[in-house]
């Protein structure tokens, strides 16, 4: 074997290394990836699951959206309340009439 030949057997032989090592960083890049959005997906399906806290989530939106309601359009926001207020105490006089009326 001469110089030469030698010279270029152990290129050969980096470059296959230098492949392989790059080979294996992309494979560790890759399930990091992997990992992380694994990771992400069970998080949403935590979020999408718990029940709690999307009751939480969906309270806390609709009390926004009453507040926003109630800052723009004041007006008809009382008399929603009033007829809820009266549908309420409608509903409560005709049940209390139905059992004072079966005694």
């Amino acid at each position: 074997m001469t110089a030469t030949e030698t010279g270029r057997a152990i290129a050969v032989r980096d470059t296959k290394t230098r492949e392989r090592n790059l080979t294996r960083l992309q494979a560790k890049q890759n399930s990091e990836r992997a990992r992380r959005e694994f990771a992400a997906t069970l998080n949403a399906l935590e979020d999408k699951l718990n029940v709690p806290k999307q009751v939480r989530r969906s309270t806390a939106r609709l009390k926004v959206r009453l507040q926003q309601f109630t800052d723009e359009q004041p007006g008809v926001a009382l008399a929603v309340a009033a007829g809820v207020v009266a549908v309420v105490g409608a509903t409560v006089w005709l049940v209390v009439r139905a059992v004072v009326d079966d005694d």
